[in-house]
């Protein structure tokens, strides 16, 4: 089996996960309902034990290790970034609190895998502001 069938495969194995009930639970509720608007909101959501902390962990963590096989080369990045979005939405929520996090909670590398590979990707600013614009319009047209 070629490498490139092998990062297939790992995508494909990735995209499975993200099929589970609590993981499609999670995702649902990280995107339509995690509206952050100060680093201490997630840093009380972490230590908070609800369920949403759980669902909070599950979708970052989750990302942050797909990200981390990519960067270590487990997965061809290109190939990873064509097959994949989410991690752009998931980082675009994080982002403007993320640096404030890590200095709460003390911990540097809080989410670097993830913020490396996003961070990596041509025009990402606006692709951030994009995903930023449709989260807020998604939120007025549920209220």
């Amino acid at each position: 089996m070629s490498n490139k069938q092998q990062d297939v495969l790992a995508i494909l194995k990735l995209y499975e996960l993200r099929r589970d009930e609590k993981m499609r639970v999670a995702r649902a509720w990280f995107l339509t309902e995690f509206r952050p608007q100060t680093a201490m909101d997630i840093v009380k959501l972490l230590i908070s034990g609800a369920d949403e902390s759980a669902n909070y962990r599950m979708i970052t963590s989750y990302w942050d290790m797909a990200a981390s096989l990519v960067n270590n080369g487990g997965i061809d990045e290109e190939l990873f970034l064509e097959a994949n979005t989410e991690h752009i939405a998931v980082y675009s929520k994080l982002q403007p609190f993320l640096a404030e996090v890590r200095q709460i909670i003390n911990e540097d590398d809080y989410y670097i895998n993830l913020e490396k590979l996003v961070t990596g990707i041509p025009n990402i600013d606006a692709k951030l502001e994009q995903r930023r614009k449709l989260f807020e319009r998604w939120a007025e047209n549920k209220g």
